[in-house]
């Protein structure tokens, strides 16, 4: 558990045609991550990316970083982006007036005309990564139809951040990983990218397992399952909230004062959802009495005891005995969290144990991370400013909406040309679409 706040310590204060993704990750590991792998480059590479539903920006580290990590203590192998060995790699150039700043945070270097376009990422735990903008091609499976499922390969030009220098927690092997993709509601986002292009629709969809094995599904589109309710987006935000209106414990809500979910510090906000976050963090008026009516029901059958600040439960508990849980957000859509969605099962070797997950939020900032995401379809309708759940098994295929607006079709077969300059060119068309007034170089 505390290897699981310390991953969300340092997350939090960093503060998913269709186009079809595999997902790796365990649900209950102690990494508290899911990742999926991302093609870039001619000849395409491969990179391991960690699925962030909480920031914008697509990174990976740069053959040519000076304090990047060479391995990975979560099982694979770290991989550079070297722009040399790609025949379709590009430099952004201040020139270009391509320099995307003012965005989350991120401090962009802006050097005379003719030179790179650099930035710096920087977070509230002092970790930075800080590298240069670039173009290139990212390849993915595109789904053609709703019931078949049956992809091509294709793809797409996109620009990125290729990280030169990092430092801080991002620079542990224990946690290393070759990029960060970003697929929060910003304009730098591949979201916004692509589908600004009419290459996918504005909107993606994750499915998170929770079993040991991990894995699941992630989508550049909507999936479609009848049992989604949509709660609407808490508007000009530059991440994903929602307005929580009540909680409820096995059906019944809980006594807590209207005025709680609108007094803490980031009331204006609401509760983010965010893949990034391994665990769930709840201001302490709804805290309490949540923990309060859980072990109020579990304690008629097995003891509780506190362990490094959590409720915990011995592992001979069933969990059957568990309540389930309602977040009750606006516009009458609840999500429901089953016991196996709050628990984290702790295998000591000597006394093994179930601990509460919820966590109290110490920023005052509701977060609803991969601990109660898992096991359900989450949509990202950018569109229509909502987004929808349903539980559900994630090892199970998916139907996706391919239609874009306007009632156009995704095309596979769309084709870039392999020169720079035109890439150059359709970037410089896409972007004063998708970036606003951000561009700030001369």
């Amino acid at each position: 558990m505390e290897t699981l706040r310390v991953h969300d310590r340092t997350r939090n204060s960093q503060i998913l045609a269709a186009v079809n993704f595999p997902v790796q990750g365990k649900g209950n590991s102690v990494v508290g991550m899911y990742t999926t792998i991302v093609k870039l480059g001619s000849p395409p590479r491969d990179f391991t990316v960690m699925i962030d539903t909480g920031s914008d920006l697509l990174w990976v580290s740069c053959s040519s970083c000076d304090n990047c990590p060479q391995s990975s203590g979560l099982g694979f192998k770290l991989n550079f982006f070297d722009m040399v060995g790609s025949s379709t790699a590009a430099s952004i150039l201040c020139s270009d007036r391509l320099c995307p700043i003012g965005v989350q945070g991120a401090v962009v270097r802006c050097p005379p005309p003719t030179k790179q376009c650099g930035y710096t990422y920087g977070y509230v735990d002092n970790s930075t990564t800080s590298g240069v903008y670039v173009i290139d091609e990212m390849h993915y499976d595109m789904i053609l139809g709703q019931s078949s499922h049956s992809g091509v390969n294709t793809s797409g030009t996109v620009f990125f951040g290729c990280s030169t220098h990092q430092d801080g927690g991002l620079t542990e092997t224990s946690r290393a990983i070759d990029e960060i993709f970003g697929f929060g509601p910003g304009p730098l986002s591949v979201v916004s990218q692509l589908s600004a292009r009419g290459t996918i629709p504005r909107a993606f969809s994750h499915c998170l397992k929770g079993d040991g094995n991990g894995g699941g599904i992630l989508v550049l589109g909507a999936v479609v399952e009848p049992s989604i309710v949509y709660s609407p987006l808490v508007p000009s935000q530059q991440h994903y909230y929602l307005k929580l209106e009540s909680v409820a414990v096995n059906g019944l809500p809980l006594s807590i004062n209207p005025d709680a979910f609108a007094s803490t510090k980031y009331a204006d906000r609401g509760t983010t959802i965010d893949s990034g976050t391994a665990l769930a963090y709840l201001v302490q008026a709804v805290y309490d009495p949540l923990i309060a009516a859980i072990n109020t029901i579990v304690s008629q059958y097995s003891s509780p005891f506190i362990l490094e600040g959590n409720p915990c439960y011995p592992d001979s508990t069933s969990v059957d005995i568990f309540p389930s849980v309602s977040f009750n957000f606006a516009g009458g859509a609840s999500m429901d969290v089953k016991p196996t969605q709050y628990l984290v099962h702790n295998d000591l070797t000597d006394a093994a144990m179930w601990c509460i997950g919820f966590q109290k939020a110490e920023i005052g900032l509701q977060i609803l991370g991969d601990l109660v995401l898992k096991d359900k379809i989450i949509v990202y309708d950018l569109d229509n400013q909502r987004i929808g759940w349903t539980n559900y098994n994630c090892s199970m295929p998916v139907n996706v909406n391919v239609t874009l607006n306007k009632d156009t079709k995704i095309n596979p077969r769309e084709r870039q040309s392999s020169s720079i300059s035109s890439k150059l060119g359709i970037l410089s068309k896409l972007l004063p679409v998708i970036i606003v007034a951000f561009f700030l170089c001369t």
